[in-house]
């Protein structure tokens, strides 16, 4: 494959509006000093644990809707087809008594390349059994799910924290591709999926887009999806579709997900935040995800699509500010939470956990990136600018041809010689 590549940025004033759009993810603390805390306040309380429990058993009454069918996941999860318009979005004051929105008008413009694997099937499926007409497949949340959160009045939302403009100090790490300075409709993008190893509970790992606007500051919006590994919100180490939304720089809205009433879900064979597979495997067979997100040119929603063709949803655009209008930028790439555990450097991986010289079938990639202009038409990317913030754990190579289009090999293993 003809290959050009771009060599990584340095770190630009850009940089300060990504790390303020990244960095907002939870806070971290040192693995040492969690285990140490949790240790001394281990002291049983059982006034404090029953209103603990009842506070968990409101909320899952409140996020797990009526089921017409449940599903046994091969990975342990619990599928319940809830019908549609019962779903967690229609608890939105403005929305309810409604039912979801007929499809939109497609970008012009979409052309899948041959040959490659565009959809992955989710292990939920591997039975057979489908959620029926008229449903929408959620994965049950349960006891263990909401026990593990580090706040269980914040669950499902990532942890609001002041915003740092540094690059040294969140435990967030990052290699991404991004265009800003103009007004963006939507995005596109293939997106490589692996099993990043994650080292502990209390990490991440992810591969994403995120289609951004306002100040990045507290009025910051954001629509995301991707996969990530997150043993926290999800109990395993298996790489899961997942989306989220903010309007407020993730003080007090949006979630992950179906966590929370905001996304509208319209299929009826896809679950958000249920576990991908396959997988892809190093020297062996690559499998990809494509995702696009785009606004409604009729009604002003951000529509989520999966694979080829398939309609997720859409975020309602009441739900936003600055969204409403457009996103004045689009970013794309990995990001994982390093919490220093042992006074190292982590050593979880992001996307195959090798460097991104490595190439195909070795690094993982993002390809096909594209952006939907004021014309609802996916045009290429230009000025397509690409960033480690820590290049000697997880590194990032741009390049573009005729069959890719704009793309990037990024990751890495995270601690090494480099990387101590």
């Amino acid at each position: 494959m003809a290959c050009s590549w771009s060599k990584i940025s340095p770190i630009i004033p850009i940089l300060v509006c990504f790390l303020l759009v990244a960095s907002s993810i939870c806070p971290v603390a040192h693995a040492s000093k969690i285990s140490g805390d949790r240790t001394a306040n281990q002291t049983f309380n059982p006034e404090q644990e029953l209103k603990k429990l009842k506070i968990i058993r409101a909320r899952l009454k409140n996020i797990n809707k009526p089921a017409v069918k449940t599903i046994q996941s091969p990975d342990g999860d619990l599928i319940d087809c809830v019908l549609s318009h019962r779903q967690p979005a229609f608890d939105h004051p403005l929305l309810k008594g409604q039912k979801p929105l007929d499809p939109p008008e497609r970008p012009k413009g979409q052309n899948l390349p041959p040959g490659m694997v565009t959809e992955n099937f989710q292990r939920w499926t591997m039975s057979g059994t489908l959620c029926p007409e008229g449903t929408i497949p959620i994965r049950r949340t349960r006891e263990q799910d909401m026990m593990r959160a580090s706040s269980v009045k914040r669950f499902g939302r990532k942890l609001r924290r002041h915003v740092r403009r540094d690059s040294s100090s969140n435990g967030h790490e990052h290699a991404v591709g991004y265009v800003s300075g103009d007004q963006y409709y939507g995005a596109k993008a293939s997106i490589n999926v692996w099993a990043p190893r994650v080292v502990n509970q209390y990490e991440f790992s992810l591969s994403q887009m995120w289609v951004i606007s306002g100040s990045f500051g507290d009025d910051l919006n954001t629509i995301e999806a991707g996969w990530q590994v997150s043993p926290e919100l999800y109990g395993d180490n298996y790489p899961r579709f997942f989306t989220y939304w903010t309007t407020d720089a993730y003080q007090a809205t949006g979630c992950y997900n179906l966590l929370c009433s905001g996304f509208v879900q319209t299929n009826s064979r896809i679950a958000i935040g249920a576990a991908i597979s396959p997988t892809s495997s190093y020297s062996g067979g690559q499998f990809d995800i494509s995702l696009l997100i785009w606004k409604d040119p009729k009604h002003g929603n951000w529509w989520l699509e999966f694979g080829s063709g398939v309609l997720v949803g859409y975020w309602p655009s009441f739900l936003f500010t600055h969204l409403q209008n457009h996103a004045s930028m689009v970013q794309f790439g990995g990001e994982v939470v390093n919490s220093r555990p042992s006074g190292s450097h982590t050593a979880t991986q992001m996307g195959s956990g090798h460097f991104a010289g490595e190439g195909f079938g070795k690094a993982s990639y993002f390809r096909n990136m594209q952006v939907v202009d004021w014309d609802n038409s996916l045009i290429p990317l230009s000025n397509l600018k690409v960033l480690a913030d820590h290049p000697n754990c997880y590194d990032i190579q741009g390049g573009i041809n005729n069959f890719w289009g704009n793309y990037f090999y990024y990751g890495g293993p995270g601690r090494n010689v480099r990387c101590p």
